[in-house]
């Protein structure tokens, strides 16, 4: 179950390093087209997915309800994918996603920002003036995207394995590096315990997607709770405003394939609607 994720620098080359790559070990890959094409399966029509695609949110509360119940079903397809093994994870946050797996080799691809922008009008055929506001631009969203959906920033080398600056070597070397670091004994030797943090974390997400997206439980939000699996075994914590919210978001989860028990840490917090008179 070997697994590779891929973060990138718009401009650094990225693309073709990993088509390479994937072409290479003989593994899939996973970028928008192969999302694109699975995503009716998961409930996303081709407007929702191109909202919620690595972008942050809106701050817009209405929007953003519906854009981070997409995302998770984004991250649910990149998930399963991940768990069929031999895959090159392009972009999304996969090595957030996978955090805590031990198997998954974490590659960045990187360059000084000056050429990104002449290879990105070059490539594009564009003034070198827009390729500079589209490359800045580009790194601004996916930093934000990062930053709101795993905290994290964007450019921490600690976060990545294998950092590759594409200004110094050529992509065969890049391809090379790359092939050969995740045959690494260390990732090996954790394939296993890696399949079972899998299992347990798409149970996770689809039970994330099965509170927020269904409209089951009216007025839930994603912060309201957070939800661990361990072999199975789901816990929900945080806290809901009603017992019936409380009896929805319980049964919604009881109800989902593969779930042995729940270990149930809800709060029920009970809010005026309105404020009281004097």
């Amino acid at each position: 179950m070997a697994i590779i994720t891929i973060s990138r620098e718009m401009g650094s080359g990225g693309i073709p390093i990993a088509h390479r790559t994937a072409e290479k070990l003989g593994y899939t890959l996973v970028d928008g087209d192969s999302i694109a094409a699975v995503a009716e399966n998961y409930g996303l029509t081709p407007e929702a997915l191109e909202n919620a695609d690595e972008k942050p949110p809106a701050f817009v509360e209405k929007i953003d309800e519906k854009v981070e119940t997409d995302f998770h079903r984004v991250e649910l397809i990149i998930l399963d994918y991940a768990l069929k093994g031999n895959v090159v994870i392009y972009g999304r946050g996969g090595q957030d996603l996978l955090k805590g797996i031990s198997s998954v080799l974490r590659v960045r691809v990187i360059a000084p920002f000056d050429e990104r922008v002449e290879r990105w009008a070059e490539r594009e055929w564009i003034d070198p003036d827009l390729a500079r506001i589209l490359v800045r631009k580009s790194d601004q969203q996916r930093a934000g995207f990062i930053r709101y959906y795993f905290d994290r920033d964007w450019q921490d080398p600690l976060h990545y394995d294998l950092s590759l600056n594409t200004s110094r070597i050529s992509d065969e070397t890049a391809v090379k590096l790359i092939c050969e670091g995740v045959k690494d004994k260390n990732l090996q030797e954790h394939k296993e315990a890696g399949k079972k943090l899998l299992q347990d974390r798409i149970l996770g997400k689809r039970a994330e997607i099965k509170l927020l997206g269904d409209g089951i439980i009216e007025g839930l939000h994603h912060y309201h709770f957070h939800i661990a699996v361990t072999d199975g075994v789901i816990t929900l914590d945080g806290h809901v405003h009603s017992n019936e919210q409380h009896q929805a978001a319980l049964a919604a989860v009881r109800s989902l394939d593969g779930v042995k028990s729940i270990d149930d840490q809800l709060e029920v917090r009970h809010y005026r609607s309105t404020p009281s008179e004097h």
